[in-house]
């Protein structure tokens, strides 16, 4: 497996002649050979690897690490500096948009025999397309989230504030097995689902509103990433005329996934839906996000999403309307890209449910 993920590097390193490349954004170094730790480096060439880590993590990454040696450290840039020189590499790819300036500087300023090539967005794309491992991590998590908020659903009633519904939902995750939240939940009841990210306060939820819920878990290290939008109580007709355009251009935008149309593309179907609707203006963000053991990776899906969808991305499609001073609505789901369309792994009903 970690061979099959590594062989994504081969492209850079011959398209930019490198003799390795230096890797310390934790969710990578997963990715590339296993360690689950918060501190470590990873430097990898065509052929071979060493991950370095600290006396704190020496015995976890000798059961987790594979494929690759473990060196431990007592300064980092110390140490990937000494392997560099005795290894005797000259040209290193690196993580230009993970890697902040301070260990940049510090790096190069003790490999000044080396030249240190930036690697961009496209090193950052190398998680776009998931194996069936990471399929089924993100399934499972899908699958653990959207029963949580199912099994909670009934004490969305008036009077409860918008924090103890993420509170109790959070528990639920946990209750099953979830490892953690993916984030702070948004749970934005009636103006204040005005807000794409209105996370949950002390406001109290009233006959009459619309509730988005927007919450995922973590599992394993993968995320999983669902909106729903409810009612409490009987609505007025424009609040069910918003919902009913956004799940519209949501269900069109799934049917329209498939390997080959472009992450704009996608955009397009649902954002164009709810522009002919009398909408357009109050959609504001893009359509949706790769999810995996970021929250939010590639691709992008947007107007100007550049990527082409592929068989094995998984990412979110979730369009939205949100007007000032009245509400809004949001419907997202997570789906993994199959041969010939696409496979729903959140499973939570995205019907008006009205509580």
């Amino acid at each position: 497996m970690l061979k099959n993920r590594r062989s994504h590097l081969v492209r850079f390193f011959e398209e930019y002649s490198l003799d390795c490349i230096l890797f310390t954004n934790l969710h990578n170094i997963r990715y590339l050979c296993g360690f689950s730790g918060s501190e470590g480096a990873l430097l990898l060439t065509r052929d071979a690897g060493w991950f370095l880590c600290d006396s704190r993590y020496t015995t976890q990454a000798s059961v987790e690490v594979g494929e690759t040696e473990i060196l431990e450290f007592t300064s980092k840039q110390e140490s990937i500096a000494a392997l560099v020189k005795e290894q005797g590499f000259s040209r290193i790819g690196f993580e230009s948009t993970q890697t902040t300036v301070a260990f940049f500087t510090a790096l190069s300023s003790t490999l000044t025999d080396c030249e240190l090539v930036a690697l961009g967005a496209e090193l950052d794309a190398i998680r776009s397309c998931k194996d069936a491992d990471e399929l089924q991590r993100l399934s499972d998590v899908a699958a653990l989230s959207s029963a949580a908020l199912m099994a909670i659903r009934s004490l969305l009633k008036p009077g409860i504030k918008e924090r103890e519904i993420a509170l109790e939902l959070e528990l639920e995750m946990r209750r099953r097995g979830a490892d953690g939240r993916a984030f702070d939940f948004i749970v934005a009841s009636g103006v204040r689902g005005s807000m794409p990210h209105g996370v949950a306060s002390e406001k109290a939820l009233q006959t009459g509103e619309l509730v988005t819920i927007d919450f995922g878990a973590i599992k394993d290290g993968y995320h999983s990433d669902e909106t729903v939008t409810v009612a409490i109580g009987d609505l007025g007709e424009r609040q069910r005329v918003i919902h009913e355009i956004v799940r519209t251009a949501h269900d069109m935008a799934i049917a329209a996934v498939r390997p080959g149309i472009s992450c704009k593309e996608l955009d397009t179907v649902a954002r164009e839906y709810i522009r002919e609707r009398g909408y357009g203006d109050y959609f504001g963000h893009g359509l949706g996000h790769g999810v995996g053991l970021d929250i939010h990776e590639k691709p992008v899906l947007s107007p100007r999403g550049d990527a082409v969808v592929a068989e094995g991305m998984v990412f979110t499609i979730e369009p939205g309307i949100y007007i000032p001073g009245f509400g809004g609505v949001r419907i997202e789901d997570t789906v993994a890209v199959t041969a010939d369309g696409c496979r729903v792994l959140t499973t939570a009903p995205k019907d008006l449910f009205i509580l």
